[in-house]
Order: structure tokens, then sequence, then C-alpha cells
């Protein structure tokens, strides 16, 4: 553990890259020779304004995006974006689909609902507590959207592979698992996340949103909940999070230029998530929750045989420097979120500690 630094598995705000950190640390005091710091330069300051079009230009060249795209950066995080997409992207007398996996996404359909929004859900893994991802979904033909949580971090589920809509843009909210892997963008109407998982610290939500989607927004609404606001000004209409966007300029400068853009990025974490699985498949002492088929390869989640040896395994763990690892208040057991900058190190010393628990305790 370099630094004297723990194994960070908390699922949000969550681990950064060290190498992302070293340069904070070195732009905390003088950024650039301006004789100020990181978080005091203008939002207005050419400084600033290299900060956030080399943030969007990355973002675009990761993703292989088009001028039809426009990369957003929204306050509120992703739960505002549950309001923001019916309010925005609902006009009068059409109607959008949802797909419902878990809290994140029952959220967004109770902020639809709040609003009077038609909209359907079509398709739900709620009969068997969210274990799994749908498949073989009837989408509506006319909806606006189709609206799914690519990654679900309370109960470990991830879409391995995007839904056929029919052509309906998909409006995917996908805060934990964000820049882990490439993506057919062409599916996509908008992509929204917040930062603090796999991107950044908290504070913002990055917004990818196309313009078709933007010709769907009524006139009318409040300046700061309508994607035009944005789009027009740069992201800039108000003072932004300044440090948040900074710090997603440096970690998909870190993706691109050390990780080597994102099918080397997928390649990591699929290599991290197959560790971790096979040694909670290896026997009986610890049991995954989610279907084999719906794992996630970010939010890993798994019980021991019972909730008092889940306590012990927390906080010997703890005591090893691996942090984070106590599930979700709602479901308990343990759960390691394994995002794009938790170090192979990381797993390796995960699972030494996993075996060296169960024989001690079986």
């Amino acid at each position: 553990m370099a630094e004297n630094r723990i194994y960070n598995f908390n699922p949000g705000p969550a681990v950064l890259p060290l190498k992302v950190l070293k340069e904070i640390q070195k732009d905390l005091l003088n950024y650039k020779g301006s004789g100020m710091s990181i978080v005091e330069i203008s939002h207005r300051s050419p400084l600033f304004d290299d900060i956030i079009t080399d943030a969007v230009e990355r973002t675009k060249r990761l993703y292989g995006l088009d001028d039809r795209y426009h990369v957003l950066f929204v306050q509120g995080g992703a739960s505002l974006q549950f309001a923001m997409i019916p309010m925005n992207l609902l006009p009068e007398g059409r109607s959008g689909d949802y797909v419902n996996t878990g809290t994140w996404s029952t959220k967004a359909i109770t902020e639809a609902r709040i609003q009077n929004k038609p909209h359907k859900v079509v398709a739900s893994s709620e009969d068997r507590d969210f274990a799994y991802i749908p498949k073989n979904i009837q989408f509506s033909k006319n909806a606006v959207f189709a609206h799914i949580t690519s990654n679900n971090t309370i109960k470990g589920t991830q879409w391995a592979d995007f839904p056929d809509t029919g052509g309906v843009p998909i409006v995917s909210d996908m805060s934990s698992d964000i820049f882990s892997r490439p993506l057919d963008t062409e599916k996509f109407g908008m992509i929204y996340a917040g930062a603090q998982k796999n991107m950044g610290p908290s504070g913002i939500c990055m917004v990818i949103i196309r313009n078709d989607m933007l010709d769907l927004i009524p006139e009318g609404l409040p300046s700061m909940l309508d994607y035009n606001t944005f789009m027009k000004k740069n992201s800039l209409y108000n003072t932004p999070p300044t440090f948040a966007i900074y710090t997603i300029q440096l970690v998909l400068k870190w993706i691109d230029e050390t990780i080597g853009g994102l099918a080397a990025m997928d390649r990591h974490n699929r290599k991290k998530a197959k560790i971790l699985y096979d040694a909670i498949d290896a026997g009986d002492f610890y049991r995954g929750t989610a279907d084999k088929d719906s794992r996630s390869l970010m939010n890993v989640t798994f019980r021991l045989p019972s909730e008092e040896l889940e306590t012990k395994f927390i906080e010997e763990a703890a005591g090893k420097g691996l942090g984070g690892l106590k599930g979700h208040r709602s479901v308990g057991g343990c759960r390691a979120s394994i995002y794009n900058a938790m170090p192979m190190e990381g797993l390796e010393a995960l699972v030494d500690f996993m075996q060296a628990f169960e024989k001690a305790n079986s």
C-alpha cells in the first residue's frame, strides 16, 4: 500500500488514481505557475477554459462521439437528473420506457411519477430482489426513450450487453461504470453519471446528450433545469464546481494516456473482477448475491454464512487496510467496489485476506 493508504473499496465517494491525487497535491498551492491554487482560479479564466475544454474533448475521443453529442457538467448529481429527464425529454403526449433494476432505477421512475409524466415500466427484476438484469424486453415502439441503470451499486448487477430497443434512444444512468468499457454510442440519446464513483469527486454530474434529445425540450423551464442552458454556455452559465471538473479532466487523461483507452480499461477491470469472483465461487463460505450472467464488474456483492461473521469480516479487513467492504445499509452483507482506479494489488490483497479469514472461521 503506497503512501500509507488503505485499499479503498468504498462505493462512492470512491478511490481515485494515485497518479491523479499526486498531481492534485502538486497543483493545490500553485496551478501551472499562476501563483494560485487550483481551487482559487476563476471559472472564467483561460486556465479553467483549458481544463473544461480538455475534459470535453477527452470524453468525446474516448467514446468516439461526433458533433451531435454535447458533454455537459450539471450540479445536483444523478439524483437531480432523475427529475430533469422527464422534465426535459417527455413532451406533452409522449411517454418514456423505464427498466427497474434496483434502488436508483426506482428513484428515477418515482420522479417521472411525481411530475405526472407518462411513463411505462416495461421490465423489472424486483420479483427476485433485483438479483438479475431482465432479458427479452418488449419496448414501446413510440417511446421517447428507454431508461436503464447500467450498473447497480447496491445489488451488484450490470448490463453486460445493452438491450435492443428497436431504435428507441437509450437514456442511461452510468454513475458507477462510466468510462469502464467501450460503448456503441449510437444506441444512446443520453448518458449521465454522478462523478463520485468512477471518474472524480462528488459535486458534479456529467451529461452526454445528443442533439435530437435537446430538440424535445419545451419552452419555459427554469434556466438551471434546462439542458439547453448548459449546452449554450459550455456548462458555465453559473459557477460550476471547478475542482470536481478539474479532477475529472485528470482522471480522463489517466485513462487516455496511462491506461491506454477504454478497451484497455475494460480488460483491466475484467481481470480484477475475475480474481474476486473466482475467490467467491471457490467454495460455499462466500456466496455471490447476483446471478452470474448479471454480475457487476464494478460492485461485487457477497454474503458469508452469518451476519456475525460478516461483521467480523468487515472489522478485521479494515484492520488489514481493506476499507469500505460493508454492504449497503438496505441489504447488508459485504460489497467490494472495484472501480477503474482500484489497482490489481488491492484485489490480490482482498483475496488473500478472504482465504485466510475462511480458513480461520470455517
